[in-house]
């Protein structure tokens, strides 16, 4: 019998975190650090398998035990790693974060001379497989530079606007080095939207990709550039999804005690996923992944803090991420 199709094919980032084990703590004086599973669509992966999805994700490690790592992390989370490929060339990434709760967590990413998520070829992917996706997620990370770019580009085209295509604006200025030269992210970001059915981003992201900062005039920008669904992400302010066809969904946060809100975006991104291929309305889409983030953020980690169905619907139920529905 042939495979089944994947609900879901991220594609990007990875690499490792080290996360203090005490928050409120700067970096220096940290002395105990936690290892995770980290990276962006990684992670995203692992959110919506925690969800019952089958999951896989195209990216690179490099050819070291920080690589062993992550594949084994991978399958642990159930996300198949068959398209995880080491690079001899270049380590594998490392990225430390300050946690000052509420609202500051500094990131300190190491990924010199060149991470091997972004020696992504086009000739090494599975386009028959990205094509028969019912989602395929991609970020503005992997179109910062050569050959990644290229071959995000081809998995996009390979995709032709079937299926759920995803474009995760995940926009981080330190990637994209001043100066280098042809056209800058904002171009490059057009260009992918042409192809993606889905846009995710917060405002700053919003602003790089249409010039737009304001989320509704965001948000009709983002489908004016050719998705049919745009998700506006505004932190306290919760979050704005706009369709084509006019619906529009406004859904507040959910209330929580937030430990660390980095993993927050990538939770609701899993959850988003799995709202989509439930065939769910737009409303109780964005409630779900609204709580699923929230959950996240209430938590040290990330990979491993991902929510499970049951945790997410007694969130729902309390209205608020709770110390009981957090230690769920």
């Amino acid at each position: 019998m042939p495979e089944q199709p994947y609900d879901v094919i991220t594609m990007g980032r990875i690499g490792v975190d080290l996360y203090p084990l005490r928050t409120g703590v700067p970096l220096a004086r940290v002395d105990t650090f936690g290892k995770f599973l980290g990276g962006s669509p990684s992670n995203v992966a692992v959110a919506a398998a925690r969800l019952g999805r089958r999951t896989a994700v195209v990216t690179r490690t490099g050819a070291d035990p920080f690589g062993d790592y992550l594949r084994e992390q991978l399958r642990e989370f159930g996300v198949d790693d068959r398209w995880v490929t080491p690079v001899a060339a270049y380590p594998t990434p490392v990225t430390f974060c300050e946690v000052f709760p509420p609202d500051d967590f500094p990131l300190y990413f190491y990924r010199q001379p060149k991470a091997p998520d972004l020696e992504i070829h086009t000739a090494e992917l599975d386009l028959e497989a990205v094509r028969a996706a019912r989602v395929f997620w991609m970020t503005g990370t992997g179109l910062c530079a050569e050959p990644s770019r290229t071959a995000t580009l081809a998995a996009l085209r390979a995709r032709d606007r079937s299926g759920i295509t995803v474009f995760d604006l995940d926009w981080r200025p330190v990637f994209w080095p001043p100066g280098a030269g042809g056209p800058g992210p904002s171009a490059r970001y057009r260009e992918a939207l042409a192809h993606a059915t889905v846009a995710v981003g917060n405002l700053d992201e919003c602003e790089i990709a249409t010039g737009e900062r304001e989320p509704h005039a965001a948000a009709r920008a983002l489908i004016g550039a050719g998705v049919e669904l745009a998700v506006v992400k505004q932190g306290p302010a919760g979050v704005l999804a706009v369709h084509r066809d006019g619906t529009v969904a406004d859904v507040p946060p959910l209330p929580v005690d937030v430990v660390n809100g980095l993993g927050a975006g990538d939770a609701f991104g899993g959850a988003l996923c799995h709202g989509l291929l439930s065939g769910w309305d737009i409303a109780r889409t964005m409630r779900y992944a609204n709580a699923a983030g929230a959950i996240v953020a209430a938590r040290l980690a990330c990979s491993s803090a991902m929510p499970f169905p049951y945790e997410i619907e007694a969130a729902l139920a309390e209205g608020a991420v709770t110390a009981h529905t957090e230690g769920a």
